[in-house]
């Protein structure tokens, strides 16, 4: 700036004023960042919900540049948008799992509880249990089932020797056959009333549990294939251009 001229306009009233000039090696400018890409994961209607909201975004969905994975193996919807622009290809990915809660339980999972483990979590998870009765009346025998076991041994042993047989009686009629849950099997879906049974390992004296539902298998069966079609369904109705794949 050696040689340039400049001119300078007081204000009314002024008679001098400072100036500073500061001089710069470069320019001073933001360094130019790649797009941040949009990787997503949530439950399975979370595909549905982005389109809902994106899908009059033009610079964002474009329709017929768009594809949708579906694996029912796994319960899962996969977004893929942009696909023609490496910068601004993004993913959306839903996916139906197991309720926490339900894996708590252990249903159909072979996990193994002791009577008095079972007997608490019950006590603790009593508003899964339709009929609080029934709750309570399953936490005091399995609070009480070993002294029950040992004692009605002892008094077989006493009475026949036959140990094995009677303590295989007591076993199976200690706790009804079956009793009810409601609860969700799947995470964002509503509970459902489930018949479950428990079934005893026995180990000497030593009892151990483990809880099996064949109506909850055909409840995840029937479930899977219902939510991914609502969902699909719902995608069509709002994004008919999108193709659909299933693997």
């Amino acid at each position: 700036m050696q040689n340039e001229k400049m001119q300078i306009n007081l204000a009314a009233g002024m008679s001098k004023a400072e100036v500073i000039v500061r001089e710069v090696s470069k320019v001073n400018e933001l360094e130019v960042k790649a797009p941040v890409k949009i990787n997503l994961n949530g439950v399975l209607g979370c595909v549905y919900e982005f389109l809902l909201k994106r899908k009059d975004q033009s610079d964002q969905i474009l329709q017929k540049r768009c594809h949708i994975i579906v694996n029912r193996e796994k319960i899962s919807i996969r977004l893929v948008f942009n696909e023609h622009d490496e910068y601004l290809l993004g993913t959306v990915s839903g996916t139906l799992t197991i309720n926490s809660k339900f894996n708590e339980f252990g249903i159909n999972a072979d996990k193994v509880w002791s009577p008095t483990q079972l007997g608490l979590f019950f006590k603790m998870n009593k508003s899964f249990f339709p009929d609080r009765a029934e709750n309570m009346r399953l936490v005091s025998e399995l609070m009480n089932f070993i002294g029950t076991v040992n004692s009605s041994i002892e008094r077989s042993v006493k009475e026949s020797g036959d140990r094995s047989d009677k303590f295989e009686q007591v076993v199976n009629s200690n706790l009804p056959a079956s009793f009810k849950l409601k609860i969700p099997v799947f995470k964002g879906t509503d509970a459902q009333n489930i018949e479950v049974e428990t079934f005893a390992q026995v180990n000497g004296k030593d009892v151990s549990f483990v809880i099996l539902s064949p109506a909850a298998n055909e409840i995840m069966e029937d479930i899977r294939d219902t939510e991914i079609d609502k969902q699909l369904n719902l995608i069509r109705e709002i994004c008919p251009d999108i193709a659909i794949i299933e693997q």
